[in-house]
């Protein structure tokens, strides 16, 4: 184990982070700046594949329309549930223990604890929860997590460890979450469904 100040982290994940940041500031300008750049980038385009994947289940029954109302929430409840775990664990960034150079601006501030990561959580979540929506849409949402995930580290703002468990949460959050809250919103839809809309009463001819 080595210690980073607040918690002891696998002494395996503290070498992996060493050799990936130092291949990172090895690296040409032009990968420094694409990794850097989807390290943000990525979880937009999972935002953009879940909308897409949404939005083909509008046309469908009540469970479809379900499900696309109810897509955002997975992802909102893992970056809850990792953020609060970061209270529970406190463990530094390693860009602040190991003394390695990394390609990110900046390092977090102290307190913006590192366990687990909230980009790989929310990546997680996204990716699964538009596998879940969409098979098609799903398998390109899955490497793509998987690359927002790694630049994490990449950049050096995260263990291996941090992002590894970040998306295992985020993929169980939605795996759990999205049929638990599908299955009343689809009942509510469907009480809608059968209830008669009044008719309005005509005018009386004069």
């Amino acid at each position: 184990m080595a210690d980073n100040g607040s918690i002891d982290v696998p002494e395996i994940s503290a070498e992996w982070y060493r050799d990936v940041v130092d291949a990172a500031a090895a690296s040409p300008e032009p990968v420094q700046w694409f990794v850097g750049h989807a390290t943000e980038g990525v979880i937009l385009l999972l935002g953009a594949l879940l909308l897409i994947a949404a939005l083909g289940r509008r046309s469908g029954g009540p469970r479809d329309r379900a499900l696309a109302l109810i897509s955002p929430l997975p992802a909102l409840l893992a970056y809850v549930g990792s953020e609060w775990f970061k209270t529970v664990v406190d463990e530094d960034r390693p860009c602040r223990t190991v003394g390695r150079a990394i390609i990110a601006g900046a390092c977090p501030p102290p307190g913006d604890w590192s366990f687990p990561s909230n980009h790989a959580t929310v990546a997680g979540a996204l990716a699964v929860t538009t596998l879940l929506l969409s098979r098609r849409l799903g398998l390109v949402a899955l490497p793509l997590a998987a690359l927002g995930a790694f630049s994490r580290v990449f950049v050096g703002v995260h263990y291996p460890h941090d992002v590894i468990a970040g998306v295992l949460f985020g993929a169980l959050v939605a795996v759990v979450a999205t049929p638990l809250l599908a299955r009343p919103t689809t009942e509510l839809l469907r009480r809608r469904t059968r209830t008669p809309i009044p008719k309005l009463a005509g005018r009386p001819n004069p």
